[in-house]
């Protein structure tokens, strides 16, 4: 997670704006997308180019003359470890431009409002619609339209099938409570309030753009990129109830109040093989000026790696490879920027701590931690003094 964060902050993104857009679909597209991750990838871009057109087109500009870029972080799960397909795509916050010297100029768009939010998922929905309706994936009547559900190698059979879907519509895939609800507590009232202000919304697609880091906000950014890269299960959260269920705390209760979701053992071992992904599929895509093959990847990423990118290179003109330049932070450095511990700063007066010495042999280490355990006072002889119980006649 934070390798992840650091490597998109320090080597792909500029230092220009960024914005995260965030598009959830329908629960049906929710299993096709787990079943068939081409068909997902091709949604996938037709999402990327009707945001990036709809940013050229503000920005008053066409797709000829501007540029822009985008890194997708596919999440395939909820905060009640459920099955939920989505996509966090972190945009540019603007376009490229080339200039009459051959360099680019970076212009910056405004947020999106509401309506414009509105619009764009409406088409998003409309084109997805097209393309799986071209596929043969779904079919239009007079009233609705629904998907077929096709039996063969590409869409999931069987018990892997059973464990999609039920993760998918929160029910419990196995055992004698099978197609039932997962059990879920309720620990606080429920709230009315409408959390829907910014939010596009059409036939169950869901567009958020409310979050951004301007370009000096360095870490922001990495923190956002720690946010959507991290894993499915988060540990702190996870518990045994007594009678040996697994008891999930939610991260944002719902608006009913539910905080928890309990499953049986059999069932929670079924939710995380439903959030594990196809051999060979990438959850992380890069588009447009950060793709690949982009002529002007390495123009603007600070790597500069990529067609006719240009190495960095030191003071005395040698070239530094990327890991070497991740290598060059210190112990110090890493501790502070992945966990935030500070072992250069005294916890006491606040004052500089002079590193003496980054001791990385596991003998010596495990010598040292040995002789301080010796040394370590013992706890029975180091507790305080015994008393009585308090005399209540002495406050009587």
């Amino acid at each position: 997670m934070a390798e992840g964060a650091a490597l998109l902050v320090d080597e792909v993104f500029p230092e220009q704006p960024v914005r995260e857009w965030v598009l959830s679909v329908p629960y049906p597209l929710r299993f096709l997308f787990a079943s068939q991750p081409k068909v997902m990838g091709r949604a996938l871009g037709i999402v990327y180019r009707c945001i990036a057109t709809h940013l050229i087109r503000k920005a008053g500009f066409t797709r000829k003359t501007a540029r822009t870029g985008a890194v997708t972080l596919i999440q395939r799960f909820g905060s009640a470890l459920n099955l939920n397909v989505h996509f966090h795509m972190l945009f540019l916050d603007g376009v490229y431009i080339e200039r009459a010297d051959g360099g680019l100029r970076f212009r910056w768009v405004k947020a999106p409002t509401s309506a414009e939010l509105n619009e764009l998922t409406q088409t998003l929905a409309r084109r997805i619609g097209r393309y799986l309706e071209r596929q043969g994936l779904l079919e239009r009547d007079a009233e609705n339209s629904h998907l077929t559900h096709l039996v063969g190698d590409d869409f999931e059979a069987g018990a892997m099938g059973q464990v999609l879907g039920s993760s998918i519509t929160y029910r419990i895939a196995f055992g004698p409570e099978r197609g039932r609800k997962v059990f879920t507590l309720q620990t606080l009232p429920a709230c009315d309030e409408l959390f829907d202000e910014g939010v596009g919304k059409v036939a169950g697609f869901s567009l958020h753009a409310g979050v951004a880091a301007r370009a000096d906000q360095r870490r922001k950014l990495e923190r956002l990129c720690r946010y959507i890269t991290r894993p499915a299960v988060s540990e702190k959260r996870l518990t045994l109830t007594p009678n040996g269920n697994v008891r999930y705390r939610l991260k944002t209760p719902y608006r009913d109040g539910t905080t928890h979701v309990i499953f049986q053992p059999l069932d929670f071992i079924a939710r995380l093989a439903a959030l594990v992904p196809k051999p060979r599929v990438n959850l992380t895509r890069f588009h447009g000026i950060f793709a690949p093959n982009s002529q002007y990847r390495a123009r603007v990423t600070p790597a500069r790696r990529g067609r006719g990118g240009q190495p960095d290179t030191t003071a005395h003109g040698e070239e530094r490879m990327p890991v070497e330049r991740r290598a060059a932070m210190t112990w110090a450095q890493r501790l502070k920027r992945v966990f935030n511990i500070d072992i250069e700063t005294c916890p006491n007066c606040g004052g500089a701590v002079r590193t003496i010495a980054c001791i990385e042999d596991p003998e010596v280490i495990g010598r040292i931690l040995a002789h301080l355990e010796r040394k370590s006072p013992d706890p029975e002889t180091t507790r305080p003094p015994s008393r009585g119980p308090p005399q209540l006649g002495l406050f009587g």
